[in-house]
């Protein structure tokens, strides 16, 4: 219908034909995309910590951060156009079972996992290099 002025109720007045509806709000939330996985404040400052050192060893030079649907990603360079040397991941679906972190070489294998992220870093207290055959 038109907004048409009714002078019988005292000025304009809106006909709305749409029927309202209520939404509860659980359903709403679930049906929505879940929120991206993020590292949290503390895990962030473990693993800058160690990239700080790798970066004062001359070993890495760039990183990048990738917040997923199902994991998080902490990835290091040696130079920004390579591929990354090391990801250091968070997938929160396998913490029940290998542990949630776990870090990954150029190749894809896994060098450590567990469920504690500063003893999967510990990986990097050896001296990690990468050879170039």
């Amino acid at each position: 219908m038109t907004d048409q002025p009714d002078l019988r109720h005292g000025g304009n007045r809106s006909v709305d034909n749409s029927s309202s509806v209520v939404v509860d709000l659980r359903e709403y939330k679930q049906s929505k995309d879940p929120l991206p996985v993020t590292f949290h404040r503390r895990e962030l400052d473990a693993i800058l910590w160690i990239y700080g050192r790798m970066v004062g060893e001359g070993e890495w030079r760039d990183y990048a951060i990738d917040h997923l649907k199902d994991k998080a990603v902490f990835s290091v360079f040696k130079r920004s156009g390579e591929m990354p040397l090391f990801r250091i991941e968070k997938n929160p679906k396998l913490a029940a079972k290998q542990g949630a972190y776990s870090v990954i070489n150029v190749n894809g294998m896994i060098l450590k996992r567990g469920h504690e992220l500063n003893l999967v870093l510990k990986v990097f207290d050896k001296a990690l290099k990468l050879v170039d055959q």
